[in-house]
């Protein structure tokens, strides 16, 4: 079997530890050190998906504007560039410097470089901080930042899926806008918070990859007033 290469790796801010981007052939990963893989460009189905169903509930609104949540290996940008009018503006917060700057190298051709999009804006820092910043100031957020609720690289980003974090984004959607949140894995008291908030709420299964793989959860939140 063809070995893996590894190509570059980053400190995640925020003792979040090392990220490592490694190439197989036609296939890339992005590890974290010591936990394992947290993304792979041939398992991208559910990325896609937060995008396109995110999107969908956005019929009717004329020149949205997103905030994408997470980078990755590009595939959610890419979707929802597909989806949208030549008049939409799409933000892209991340984190780790480096992300961006793979996507802006070996990974640009996955998702057909994104970033290059003249609607595209990128953030390098923190989305909770964008957040914070930004009242009425989007028509959809969508976030794929970790492993979901339940976290695998930084303690700080639990403060996105809190109360607190998600009545912030809630303030930071304009009226019928939308929170669109990926996940690996379910989460009761997640919907729960959602709702207690005030959000009207829908979880969707999607699999990772096409018709097969493991199902992935995103939850369609939608500020109704």
């Amino acid at each position: 079997m063809t070995p893996w290469v590894l190509l570059d790796s980053a400190e995640v801010p925020g003792n979040g530890g090392e990220l490592r981007l490694y190439r197989r052939g036609d296939e890339f990963s992005i590890k974290i050190a010591g936990r394992g893989e947290l993304m792979n460009s041939r398992v991208h189905g559910s990325e896609e998906a937060l995008a396109e169903l995110g999107c969908a509930r956005l019929a009717g609104c004329a020149n949205p504007r997103l905030l994408i949540g997470g980078l990755g290996m590009g595939f959610t940008l890419a979707a929802a560039l597909r989806q949208l009018g030549d008049q939409a503006q799409l933000v892209v917060a991340e984190l780790v410097p480096a992300v961006v700057a793979w996507n802006r190298g070996p990974l640009g051709e996955l998702a057909g470089y994104p970033l290059q999009d003249s609607r595209v804006t990128v953030r390098e820092g923190d989305v909770a901080r964008i957040l914070k910043t930004g009242r009425q100031a989007y028509d959809a957020i969508l976030l794929d930042v970790d492993n979901g609720p339940e976290g695998l690289t930084r303690k700080n980003n639990d403060w996105l899926y809190s109360i607190d974090g998600l009545g912030t984004a809630y303030e930071a959607l304009r009226p019928q806008g939308v929170l669109a949140v990926w996940s690996a894995a379910p989460a009761q008291d997640f919907m729960q918070r959602l709702r207690k908030i005030g959000f009207e709420v829908e979880q969707v299964r999607v699999r990772a990859r096409g018709k097969k793989g493991s199902r992935h959860i995103i939850w369609f939140a939608k500020r109704v007033v």
